[in-house]
């Protein structure tokens, strides 16, 4: 059967659509044997379909995804930290408090076992941690914590700041807890989740941040994510 111009049109259209997606497969397999091909991880939050009409008239539909939105706040060095660190790197954020007796215990260690896993990933990867309890954890508090765990703070930003801006980022922004409150002196969130940002500033996973295994699997989904941004930018 004799092919026409158009037939080889559509058929390039296909193999080009394709041929990423297989790539994909097989140089996650080849460099990363302990990632499967399932490399789709889901997108967390509201969405909602936006229309745009071209010169052509024609019109171009696109998702828009639920993002973490604006925020200011100080670390433990004293420095300004905004969700602009966030953007175009892959991120693990919680909330917690330096005070804290039971469960942020072991979420620090995991914490650290997470920061050790991409210790030489700073420039693509980062933890935050923002305390719940901003009144007491000052930034020079923040920095005593960060010595008796061993933070590194080019990976790792303790946060603290103005506690209504704080507990609305937990709620309408990462989306951790279902309890309503103002940020007043007493509301109160403890959360033991640890929230997996792309780099786009969306959410793409929740894992309890007290457990070993969970942070096996969160920190196997880090690396589908920065798997997949490296076939990405090879194939732009």
């Amino acid at each position: 059967m004799r092919i026409n111009r158009k037939q080889s049109f559509f058929i390039a259209l296909i193999l080009v659509a394709i041929l990423p997606i297989v790539f994909l497969i097989i140089f996650a397999n080849i460099r990363h044997p302990e990632i499967n091909s399932e490399t789709i991880l889901p997108i967390y939050g509201e969405k909602y379909i936006v229309e745009t009409k071209l010169s052509d008239g024609k019109l171009r539909t696109d998702t828009v995804y639920h993002t973490i939105p604006h925020f200011s706040l100080i670390n433990q060095n004293g420095d300004t930290v905004t969700d602009q660190r966030m953007r175009g790197v892959v991120s693990v954020a919680d909330f917690f408090f330096t005070t804290c007796p039971d469960m942020c215990i072991d979420m620090a260690k995991n914490k650290r076992k997470i920061q050790e896993a991409f210790k030489e990933d700073n420039s693509k990867f980062q933890i935050f941690s923002f305390s719940v309890n901003p009144d007491f954890d000052t930034p020079d508090k923040l920095k005593k914590y960060a010595y008796e765990n061993d933070v590194n703070s080019d990976t790792w930003s303790l946060l603290t700041g103005n506690k209504p801006e704080i507990y609305n980022l937990a709620r309408k922004g990462f989306l951790v807890t279902a309890t309503v409150g103002d940020g007043g002196p007493n509301d109160f969130i403890h959360d033991n989740k640890f929230v997996l940002i792309d780099r786009d500033l969306r959410i793409r996973g929740y894992y309890d941040g007290t457990s070993e295994a969970e942070t096996d699997k969160l920190i196997q989904d880090i690396k589908k994510l920065l798997v997949s941004y490296v076939i990405t930018r090879k194939n732009k």
